[in-house]
């Protein structure tokens, strides 16, 4: 029920801001004194509701069966070193800002800091409604271009990391056999007080069949990180089934195209000049400093208009077939 509210909710504002316009317009008809003041705030509700409208049209974009769950996001810096963990730990961020923005929680469950800067991994929750949804835009290598903040001979460093994103199953959805797991302990690599250092809370589980590993050590409790460990790879299973049965799909569609995710899907520009652009859309932004306060939208936007272009394209059978 409080998902179908979620979802019901914008059209319910979307109503009543027109029942406000409304009002107002009537007023301004009927009193010519105030009437100036009345066409502008219904002129700034309209505006309003354009946005909520053009929230809802988003939301006829997400045709998958997950797109309404919550998020698993993980980020790996590429090689290059400390250049890249320094760009990981950036990209964290920007997520982080994106989805607090939102009033979304978000809840890390895994950091591997780098020694001098940065970070070697991370994994963290996005949960609220439609974030695998909007997230699944950002699956891909994200490149960085800029000065250096670590070079003496301020030359300048292109930087890489990966972002992968999963939406977060229910346990009953994929079912793991115990005997298939084996579970290990240890002390937290990274901060988070006196207790998660002189305890071995840290937890990493692998499964034995896939050889895919979970770790989760920001909890200081042994039992939560287990618990959400458990979960991770809960996902993570059921992600590599699916797309199991997507090849599978494929194969049998024979040449047909498929999305190319490709190896860069967006290039962030700090030097020479300033510029956001993703590289499958085309979409760009020159205000790259606000894009890494969380100002994602925009592309996340172009990237579930364009899905939707391609999905539409691909349900068309080429000439000669039926």
């Amino acid at each position: 029920m409080g998902a179908l509210r979620e979802e019901l909710r914008p059209l319910q504002e979307l109503e009543d801001k027109l029942e406000e316009i409304e009002v107002l317009l009537e007023l301004a008809g009927e009193d010519p004194a105030d009437g100036q003041e009345a066409l502008q705030e219904a002129g700034a509700k309209l505006d309003e509701s354009a946005r909520l409208l053009d929230r809802l049209e988003l939301a006829t974009l997400f045709s998958g069966d997950y797109d309404f769950s919550n998020a698993i996001v993980s980020i790996h810096p590429g090689a290059g070193g400390l250049e890249s963990q320094d760009w990981a730990e950036m990209l964290l961020r920007m997520y982080t800002r994106w989805a607090e923005q939102k009033g979304w929680e978000v809840e890390l469950v895994d950091l591997l800091p780098g020694e001098e800067a940065g970070i070697k991994s991370a994994t963290m929750i996005v949960r609220g409604h439609g974030a695998y949804g909007f997230l699944q835009a950002e699956k891909g290598v994200h490149r960085l271009i800029r000065i250096s903040p670590f070079d003496t001979a301020r030359r300048r460093h292109t930087s890489f990391a990966s972002v992968d994103v999963i939406p977060e199953v229910e346990e009953e959805e994929y079912m793991i056999n115990p005997d298939d797991l084996r579970i290990d302990t240890f002390r937290s690599s990274g901060a988070g007080g006196q207790h998660v250092n002189k305890t071995d809370s840290a937890v990493r589980i692998t499964h034995l069949p896939t050889g895919l590993v979970v770790t989760c050590q920001n909890n200081r409790s042994q039992h939560s990180n287990r618990a959400q460990a458990m979960r991770i790879l809960q996902a993570r299973l059921a992600e590599m089934q699916r797309r199991e049965q997507a090849a599978e799909l494929s194969a049998l569609r024979g040449s047909q195209k498929e999305i190319a995710w490709g190896s860069q899907i967006r290039t962030y520009t700090f030097h020479p000049f300033t510029l956001v652009k993703d590289h499958r859309t085309g979409m760009e932004s020159g205000q790259v400093e606000a894009v890494m306060d969380g100002a994602l939208d925009p592309f996340i936007e172009a990237f579930l208009r364009w899905q939707a272009r391609y999905q539409k394209r691909a349900t068309i059978p080429e000439e000669g077939q039926s």
